[in-house]
């Protein structure tokens, strides 16, 4: 499991793009990632210049048996982005997003992330599901299902996707949607990494310029949780309401009494026409006691950037997810008393609603198994110094083990982190042994298995 000068040289002489290793000038920042909590060292980073240097790179890992990892935005807070004396196959060269306004569709890259998507589908009036941090990967997001502000409307990421290019085990390249390889198509649509290297991913794309979107904040109480609850599952399917729980940001728009203090904050995106804006804030107005707030007509693009000076690279992160039908009073609980006890102002806990758009696609449409949930829990520490990392894994860990009573025994595979692999089968429940077979017919060796990951 060794990498020689010559065989290096071979794999340099084999890609257009960069081959990096330890002592290269830029290895220590090839090497690092987006969570700082994994400081790992691989033995060469592949740049990928385009699919046939993703091609070499899979064939040069499986030769020379070297663990391969596989970076797309390289946000993986699990930290399978990198890996110690193995492979990174690197897409953030493949950044390309091409648009075709008459077809509503948009082609990505690899390594884009939604800012970039974002950008490209706005220059046409369009847009899709993405994330709430444009610095998000589309690979990770779209392969794991893809939560964002247009889900209720338009459905996860992965239910927009609509064809893929795909470096198999095997190093092949190969094409992939509803005609083509249906089995493949149907297991990247939530299976995340297992079956190959997404090289390229085809989406679906919806008329959609502006929101109205921000952050309304209230007391962090009960009250307020349950009142959001009822508030964001009845309303129109335009309306996203995600319910953040955090301590109260140093932000103009919040009184400096709440800075630090524990608050709810309703992260809005209102998707329907400026008519129904009047209506959208004083739902708002109803959830609790206002205490400070962010709202304005923005640019769709606008909203998936206002967390991202918030969340740069170099932070520590440790991450649990829970779904569940439903939002008990046992889960109301767990999320006031733990979310009242922040370890960082840098923490917080997100509840994402995932119905209308969401539950109009059968459990056995994708490999997105839980379309019964309506709510997805996603508790995050995040901390600024290494120190902090013992305080934070305890916090999120003592969060998870209160609340995994009251939610579903599986919950979504992105806010899953490296040590929940007990948990994968429970997170795809029946489409488990599907996923098992596909994962057998495309990566039998278990070449891609630094995921959540699905043993042949």
């Amino acid at each position: 499991m060794t990498t020689s000068t010559e065989t290096l040289d071979a794999l340099r002489g084999a890609v257009r793009g960069t081959v990096v290793t330890p002592g290269d000038p830029s290895y220590e920042e090839s090497r690092r990632v987006y969570n700082a909590l994994h400081d790992r060292r691989p033995a060469v980073v592949v740049r990928a210049a385009d699919a046939g240097d993703v091609s070499a790179a899979v064939r040069h890992a499986r030769e020379h048996g070297l663990p391969l990892a596989v970076r797309g935005g390289s946000h993986s807070v699990a930290g399978f982005g990198t890996v110690d004396d193995g492979l990174v196959v690197d897409l953030s060269p493949m950044r390309e997003v091409r648009v075709d306004p008459e077809d509503r569709t948009a082609r990505a890259g690899g390594g884009a992330t939604w800012g970039d998507l974002d950008h490209a589908a706005h220059a046409f009036g369009l847009a899709t599901t993405g994330g709430v941090v444009s610095t998000t990967g589309v690979a990770g997001l779209t392969l794991g299902g893809g939560m964002g502000h247009l889900a209720r409307r338009y459905g996860l990421s992965c239910d927009n996707l609509i064809g893929a290019e795909v470096v198999t085990a095997d190093g092949d390249l190969v094409s992939c949607d509803a005609g083509r390889r249906p089995d493949l198509f149907w297991a990247l649509r939530g299976g995340g990494g297992n079956f190959g290297v997404v090289t390229e991913f085809a989406y679906r794309l919806h008329p959609l310029a502006e929101v109205l979107g921000g952050l309304t904040c209230y007391p962090q109480d009960e009250a307020v949780i349950r009142a959001w609850y009822e508030a964001a599952t009845a309303a129109p399917e335009e309306l996203n309401i995600i319910l953040v729980l955090a301590l109260g940001p140093q932000e103009p728009f919040l009184p400096e009494r709440w800075h630090g203090r524990p608050v709810c904050a309703a992260f809005t995106c209102f998707s329907g026409p400026r008519e129904g804006d009047e209506k959208v804030l004083a739902l708002l107005d109803g959830l609790g006691p206002v205490v400070g707030r962010f709202m304005e007509r923005m640019p769709y693009p606008v909203i998936n950037t206002l967390f991202d000076e918030q969340l740069p690279a170099g932070l520590y992160h440790y991450w649990k997810g829970n779904f569940s039908r439903g939002l008990s009073d046992g889960a109301v609980a767990a999320h006031a008393a733990y979310g009242a006890t922040m370890p960082t102002m840098e923490s917080d806990t997100a509840l994402f609603p995932i119905d209308g758009a969401c539950h109009r696609t059968g459990p056995e449409e994708t490999a997105f198994a839980y379309r019964d949930a309506d709510v997805s829990h996603s508790i995050g520490a995040t901390w600024t110094d290494p120190s902090g990392t013992a305080a934070g894994v305890a916090w999120t860990r003592a969060y998870d083990r209160a609340l995994r009573p009251h939610t579903e025994a599986g919950g979504y595979v992105n806010f899953m982190d490296a040590d929940d692999q007990d948990r994968v089968r429970v997170n795809y429940r029946q489409n488990y042994a599907r996923l098992r077979e596909v994962k057998r017919r495309y990566d039998p060796g278990n070449v891609f298995r630094l995921n959540q990951n699905i043993v042949p």
